[in-house]
């Protein structure tokens, strides 16, 4: 019995003893310019290795265009070739935004790209004056649109400058992003599209002896419309009309329509 006693600590104290030296092993981070690290490696990206020291807690990040090498507590190696490197630096970074706390029942009007789709010029102004039109037409309708608050569209226009987000790129930046930056839970996207045509024509009025010429240009414009309504980042409305009228101003009324028809009205 002494003897089964003595074998089975011999054993447990070697098995302490293995689980130690285990337990004491380091992850090895070979350097491009030769310096070795012995350390724990806690995470590896796309871009960086995340490690601490032996006995610390402190989370340092390394580049991995640095390291040529990372030896694993496993024993597996990794190496970190320059083709790898280059895919690294070639990745496209998320672009990284200021977001603010969501206020329910709240709405945000964004900015509009008003585009000729013929030269693909945008207008500054024009982007502005939708936007404040339809900024204007609910405000002028608050109890139609009860519970929802109206963001001040100075607000609106104030966090998406300091993000770098303007008229020419807001129709490409993910809804849930413009929510967050925005700090509201439903948006209004609208976008006009348009082509502009136009007719020269000469007039000639009074007689033979008295007479003067009048020369005259006809302007159409032919718009789309589209118009989304997104709730908690979710498309509620999705619509796209074309004026029945090509003037300069036809925009106007089909908006006024589209806004009147969507779901954020209440009847």
């Amino acid at each position: 019995m002494k003897f089964f006693i003595k074998t089975l600590c011999l054993i447990l104290i070697a098995t302490n003893i293995s689980l130690a030296q285990t337990d004491g092993k380091l992850d090895k981070i070979v350097k491009k310019n030769y310096e070795v690290l012995d350390v724990n490696i806690k995470k590896i990206t796309e871009k960086e290795v995340e490690y601490s020291f032996p006995n610390e807690d402190l989370v340092t990040s390394l580049d991995l265009s640095k390291v040529a090498k990372i030896t694993f507590k496993s024993g597996r190696t990794q190496e970190f070739t320059v083709t790898e490197q280059a895919q690294y630096s070639e990745s496209p970074e998320k672009k990284s935004y200021t977001f603010t706390p969501v206020k329910p029942n709240t709405i945000a009007v964004l900015l509009v790209p008003f585009l000729n789709t013929e030269n693909q010029r945008s207008s500054a102004e024009m982007a502005k004056i939708v936007q404040n039109d339809i900024y204007n037409r609910l405000m002028d309708k608050t109890s139609n649109i009860f519970p929802l608050q109206v963001q001040d569209i100075r607000t609106t226009n104030s966090l998406l400058k300091k993000s770098g987000i303007d008229y020419t790129v807001i129709d490409e930046i993910p809804i849930e992003d413009l929510s967050n930056i925005l700090g509201v839970d439903h948006v209004l996207a609208c976008k006009v599209n348009y082509t502009m045509s136009v007719t020269s024509g000469t007039y000639v009025i009074g007689d033979d002896d008295f007479f003067s010429t009048i020369s005259e240009e006809d302007k159409t414009f032919a718009y789309t419309i589209y118009f989304d309504v997104y709730k908690k980042n979710v498309k509620v409305y999705s619509k796209t009309r074309q004026p029945f009228f090509n003037m300069q101003d036809s925009w106007i009324d089909s908006v006024n329509y589209l806004l009147k028809r969507s779901p954020i009205y209440t009847r």
